[in-house]
């Protein structure tokens, strides 16, 4: 077998069944299997599994075991020579899988493939590609320096600044997200770092790669969209998460210093405002809703004031904002995700619309919790 897909779900019913018809689509062609592994989610993913899904694999923990658990154990399940580890908030393209492959063997010292992630609103998401985050780099995050000094090396090493997002190359530090790479090496490294609950987990994968001689690529050829906002929402809670993850990641690696600790909690209570702030300025009102479909589908829902049965270019009105509308069984997501892409920006907000099961999807900024209409409950 070609590909083992490992999809670990907590609490995001919604989102993992767009996430496994886009995996099913983008696999019709390969040997290739989806595994789901459930964390004890107290909403209705797995009886959606079971209906809308049955021929594939799903495991249920009876406990919420966390990332590092979770994947390990849907990995020792997996029979393919490549595993991808891919978060259930994600739409992959029809071609993301053959063409990641296709790099994958080319590459002699292959460690870990990473891929283009953009958010819900079309918007390039810089942690697709980072660098080793030692004290120093950390600092520059955290604290926004690369911001300010945008074409320093000093000071751009976070984001992995040597490669445009549509650069290939070598990276250090890929995102959990997604992650493709072969079984052998996942299984040779242990898998993940069960003693890390949550965020320093890829991190920590990625640069044991690179102990291990190997080289990690980001690969800029094919777009997955990353519903980021609905796994790992910015709040003071996430905060404190990820700052017991790299303490976690700094002893296990880098010598303790009482001064990072320090300098992480100020900055910590810094990008949590920030974040919060970014949420609540998030928020979008649309003038216009646009319907991307086929089939007349908004005559019954009123899902459109505007229907296009073509993914073209629209005559926007700077002066309104467009919410637009994607019919999932009338487009490739290929088609959607690089319409997405090229009509990004402050007055366009994207969302999904599954006919067969009769709910909208999606978000409007990386910060946004993930916006979901069940349709079947208005009717």
């Amino acid at each position: 077998m070609q590909l083992s897909v490992i999809i670990l779900n907590y609490n995001v019913r919604y989102f993992l069944e767009l996430c496994v018809l886009s995996v099913q689509k983008a696999i019709q062609n390969m040997d290739a299997e989806i595994i789901v592994i459930d964390n004890h989610s107290s909403d209705d993913s797995c009886d959606m599994m079971k209906q809308r899904f049955p021929t594939i694999k799903l495991i249920e923990n009876k406990e919420n075991l966390g990332f590092p658990k979770g994947n390990n154990i849907a990995v020792k399940e997996a029979q393919g020579e490549y595993i991808c580890i891919l978060n259930p908030d994600t739409v992959v393209a029809e071609d993301t899988f053959e063409k990641v492959l296709a790099f994958a063997r080319k590459q002699s010292d292959l460690g870990i493939v990473g891929c283009q992630l953009i958010d819900g609103a079309g918007n390039f998401l810089p942690e697709s590609k980072r660098g080793v985050p030692t004290p120093w780099v950390a600092f520059t995050k955290i604290f926004g320096l690369y911001k300010w000094f945008p074409k320093s090396s000093l000071f751009n090493k976070y984001y992995a600044h040597h490669l445009s997002e549509n650069q290939t190359g070598k990276v250090d530090i890929l995102v959990g997200a997604f992650m493709v790479m072969k079984r052998e090496l996942y299984t040779d490294l242990g898998g993940f770092d069960e003693d890390c609950f949550m965020y320093s987990d890829d991190i920590d994968l990625s640069y044991r790669s690179l102990q291990k001689g190997k080289s990690n690529y980001y690969f800029a050829e094919t777009t997955v969209i990353h519903y980021k906002g609905e796994s790992t929402v910015r709040d003071q809670k996430y905060m404190k998460h990820f700052q017991e993850a790299m303490q976690f990641f700094y002893k296990k690696h880098f010598r303790k210093s009482i001064l990072f600790d320090w300098m992480m909690q100020i900055g910590s209570f810094i990008f949590s405002k920030i974040k919060k702030n970014q949420q609540h300025n998030s928020i979008f009102y649309p003038d216009e809703t646009v319907l991307f479909s086929k089939e007349l589908l908004n005559s019954k829902y009123a899902l459109g004031k505007i229907t296009y049965s073509k993914l073209e270019p629209l005559k926007i009105n700077p002066a309104l904002k467009y919410e637009m509308i994607f019919d999932t069984q009338s487009f490739l997501f290929q088609e959607i995700i690089g319409f997405m892409k090229k009509t990004k920006g402050k007055n366009s907000a994207f969302k999904m619309f599954l006919p067969q099961s009769n709910f909208i999807i999606g978000s409007n900024h990386a910060n946004d919790r993930g916006i979901i209409r069940n349709l079947s409950k208005i009717e």
